[in-house]
């Protein structure tokens, strides 16, 4: 999965590219100062894995909320 800081569906590269990167670096630090250590280019996917539990899915979910408050 991605994040992308666009109005607009993201179905390509050329949509992709439309994002605001600005936005990502402010969302990725957020995330790493609540310990989620995300891919750290705006063009990578981020992998799910069975590995996660409950905890960890939390973890992630909160650490989202406070980035995306912090925009």
């Amino acid at each position: 999965m991605c994040v992308y800081f666009q109005p607009d569906f993201v179905t390509n590269f050329a949509d992709a590219k439309k994002s605001n990167l600005e936005y990502f670096k402010k969302f990725f630090h957020s995330m790493l100062n609540n310990g989620v250590y995300l891919p750290p280019s705006q063009f990578e996917s981020w992998f799910i894995s069975t590995a996660l539990g409950e905890q960890e899915i939390d973890k992630i979910v909160s650490a989202s909320l406070k980035g995306f408050q912090s925009l």
